[in-house]
């Protein structure tokens, strides 16, 4: 029997009714290992079954999951200092999710991004006028927006899902603005307010507060600290300081891992949790 007719069998087999039957064959296909894991891609996206899907996707995931580790480390060995580095950490993260993802693939869309308006940037000849045509490329051009819909769901944090749907939270809607900011030398900063994150663009003549889930829309520190309290939390100056990397990279897996637990996904919750202790302990 062939490679790929062994796998078609045994994915087959996955939806035996008998759990014995279904537990040798992940043992099978786990012992495969990463040879098995360009045939199971091509399986699941000939499958049309949702559920069958996502199955083949949970296989793929655990025989991927240490490389995406491994991955994911040598990322924070090199150290997560600046966006560029942040930027290669949040698409390692969507690999756990989406274990086959090209990461190239979406680091080239945003290269194009950055270059569908550079040259209307650089001839702005005021900084306040240049913010305001990367937020209106963002948000009107391209169409991106809070995900308010399912606004837990895991789809809303990882950036690829977030780069493919254009709907995010306000954490993965400001990493587009970051990451897209860093490609056009633009000061554009994360916030790491409670509840809510913020974007702050700081110029030479003025700063400005953002609001990514509003549509780029510009709002006061009143407002802010209006929201704060209205929600519980006391206004502190520091939460409008500049957050560093890996303070952001380690909010957005917190975002995570909460997601995973209300979908009782405990497994993804746990490994999540075992990235996030291995950055706090290497970068924070």
């Amino acid at each position: 029997m062939s490679q790929k007719t062994e796998i078609e069998s045994l994915v087959f087999l996955l939806n035996d009714p008998d759990p014995d039957v279904q537990g040798a064959v992940r043992e099978r296909l786990f012992e495969m290992g990463q040879q098995a894991v360009p045939l199971l891609d091509e399986k699941r996206n000939t499958v049309n079954d949702e559920e069958e899907r996502e199955l083949i996707n949970d296989i793929i995931r655990h025989i991927t999951y240490g490389h995406v580790e491994e991955d994911f480390i040598d990322i924070l060995e090199g150290g997560v200092k600046n966006i560029k580095q942040l930027e290669k950490a949040v698409l390692i993260l969507s690999r756990f999710e989406n274990p086959t993802l090209r990461v190239s693939d979406y680091e080239r869309k945003l290269d194009r991004w950055a270059e569908d308006i550079e040259d209307e940037i650089r001839f702005q000849p005021d900084e306040t006028k240049q913010m305001h045509v990367l937020l209106s490329y963002i948000f009107e051009t391209l169409g991106f927006s809070g995900g308010t819909t399912d606004y837990y769901h895991p789809k809303n944090a990882y950036l690829d899902r977030v780069i493919d749907r254009r709907r995010g939270l306000p954490i993965s809607l400001a990493f587009v603005v970051l990451f897209l900011a860093r490609r056009l030398n633009l000061p554009f900063y994360g916030l790491n307010v409670p509840i809510h994150f913020m974007v702050k663009f700081s110029g030479l003549k003025e700063e400005v507060l953002i609001d990514p889930f509003d549509h780029g829309k510009s709002v006061t520190y009143n407002q802010c600290y209006y929201f704060l309290k209205q929600n519980g939390v006391e206004p502190k100056a520091v939460y409008f300081n500049k957050a560093n990397e890996a303070s952001m990279l380690a909010r957005m897996i917190r975002n995570l891992v909460r997601s995973y637990h209300r979908r009782d996904e405990e497994q993804k919750a746990e490994h999540l949790q075992e990235l996030l202790q291995t950055l706090e302990m290497m970068c924070l």
